[in-house]
């Protein structure tokens, strides 16, 4: 990406970041106080959005189909559940810490860097007679003054001046060396620091449980879930025996998970608190690859219903070496955000490996038995993963838009419109009157309201010019706004009496319509 294109890309992320605090989809959580890193808030608008997003996702893939259940798992999670699944002990990130600034970054995803790094061994302060030995370095990449590396390792050796009225510019740098290197990841791509080696960052969020629970009482230990998974498998049997159901079949849930993530960022994409939309669908061994296929085709169209296009969706087929030891095909969906294209959704074939690790863990029988051939076995599980906020983001970025139109006064301005699909839009419809001070109007338009409401989301304003109200609307992504005038109630004739004006958000273009016939025009459109 061009630097150009990078801050284009920038600038349009800032105008979403502010549009949605303006106007109510998403605060940073305890903005009051500080706010509190990785956790946000949905506003109003968001709430709706999120609540439309969550119910489309349930009704096509557990009301509309037979073979998905509904399952709806704890938070909290007993610590032998995951022990067994391999997340105590071995659910962590590498995490590497910046000598200078001491900000935590994933080493994992540290941008590789050449150039030349310049090496120290301490730092001295002859007026004071103070120093200190300290192996430190700075990467000066292509293009940077070799002086703004010894800057930044005065300001390192600083730190360790029991002094603080000694400036770091009257530092003597000590044992001097300079080493190309090519491809590094030891150094903050931020400032040239060295960073410390790589080290396991547990990412779950560990309580204790019990009025009583102590310190040093291992049983007491719970964890909020890092993922909605676990419960659907430790509760497979249960779900089995309870439905009668056969395989091919699957388990959905929608919900919280926690994950104590070094560094989050680029906005709700990666946060500490989270909602997952997922799916664990059990199959006999030899249909698991090809159910895996079939799957990322319908998440894929799944994308493409709520206004995501098909273009803007990336699959990547993860190779043998990047995929889980125990899956043996895993495709990720990736979008174009403006921050870079990043993961929704994965879609992987997990074989037997839940299962068995909880028949295991638990001593007791996961296995299906199939009462036709009389066998008894371990089903295997394709898992459609998504995340729900980072969906959420991508369908806000999807519908940002910025145009230029001619106003009623002939000059031209800047419109900002969202451009939602109608059945995830937060607002339905706006209803207007034309004037506030006009009775007639007022008590008509909140008929309308009346008649409307029971079947969606209607937002009433009388407030302000038509025109204004018409823009802010359009700023939130309600496709279609009502308007209540003379004519709708007879004041030009009878020929137009009980009509609206409903006016199309993407086009702006205007048509009468009955009000009796409002309903099912809308209904038609938003389901």
């Amino acid at each position: 990406m061009s630097d150009a294109s990078s801050e284009k890309n920038t600038v349009l992320m800032e105008k979403i970041v502010s549009l949605c605090k303006r106007r109510g989809f998403i605060f940073q959580s305890a903005e009051l106080y500080g706010g509190l890193n990785g956790c946000w808030d949905y506003g109003p608008l968001g709430t709706e959005l999120k609540r439309n997003l969550k119910d489309y996702w349930w009704r096509r893939h557990v009301q509309e189909r037979e073979d998905i259940l509904g399952l709806d798992g704890s938070i909290l999670t007993h610590q032998a559940v995951l022990k067994a699944s391999g997340h105590v002990g071995g659910f962590s990130d590498p995490m590497c810490d910046c000598l200078l600034s001491k900000a935590r970054l994933r080493a994992d995803q540290i941008t590789p860097q050449s150039g030349t790094a310049y090496w120290f061994t301490g730092a001295s302060h002859s007026e004071s007679g103070w120093s200190v030995e300290r192996d430190y370095a700075v990467l000066a990449v292509e293009g940077t003054d070799e002086n703004k590396a010894r800057k930044t390792a005065r300001q390192y050796y600083a730190q360790f001046l029991s002094d603080k009225q000694v400036s770091p510019k009257s530092l003597e740098l000590l044992g001097e060396r300079t080493e190309e290197v090519t491809e590094t990841t030891r150094f903050n791509p931020e400032n040239g620091s060295l960073l410390t080696e790589p080290r396991a960052f547990n990412l779950m969020f560990q309580t204790r449980m019990g009025a009583s629970s102590e310190e040093s009482d291992e049983s007491s230990i719970a964890y909020l879930r890092p993922e909605t998974a676990q419960s659907i498998f430790v509760q497979f049997k249960n779900v089995l025996e309870t439905s009668r159901v056969k395989p091919p079949f699957g388990i959905a849930q929608i919900g919280k998970s926690f994950r104590n993530e070094i560094n989050p960022r680029n906005y709700t994409f990666r946060s500490r608190e989270f909602e997952q939309m997922e799916i664990e669908y059990f199959c006999r061994p030899e249909d698991g690859l090809r159910l895996t296929d079939e799957w990322l085709e319908a998440r894929l169209a799944f994308y493409e219903e709520i206004g995501i296009p098909r273009e803007r969706l990336h699959v990547v087929d993860i190779p043998d070496e990047d995929r889980a030891f125990y899956s043996k095909k895993t495709y990720d969906i990736e979008y174009e955000f403006p921050f870079g294209i990043q993961e929704l959704e994965g879609v992987a074939y997990r074989t037997d490996y839940d299962l068995s690790v909880h028949q295991k863990g638990s001593g007791k029988s996961m296995e299906y038995f199939d009462e036709e051939t009389k066998e008894k076995f371990l089903l295997h599980v394709v898992e459609p993963s998504a995340g729900c906020d980072r969906t959420i983001l991508a369908l806000i970025c999807e519908a940002f838009d910025e145009e230029t139109v001619t106003n009623e006064k002939g000059k031209e301005e800047t419109r900002t419109v969202m451009r939602f699909s109608p059945r995830m839009a937060p607002i339905k419809v706006g209803v207007f009157p034309l004037l506030k001070n006009k009775p007639e109007l007022v008590a008509k338009a909140r008929e309308v309201q009346k008649m409307l409401t029971p079947y969606m989301t209607v937002f009433y304003d009388e407030a302000a010019a038509i025109g204004r109200r018409y823009r802010r609307q359009d700023e939130v992504g309600t496709p279609w706004c009502v308007t209540i005038d003379f004519d709708t109630i007879g004041e030009n004739g009878e020929d137009l009496r009980d009509t609206v004006t409903i006016r199309e958000r993407d086009s702006m273009k205007q048509e009468r319509i009955a009000i009796a016939d409002l309903r099912g025009f809308l209904l038609d459109r938003i389901l």
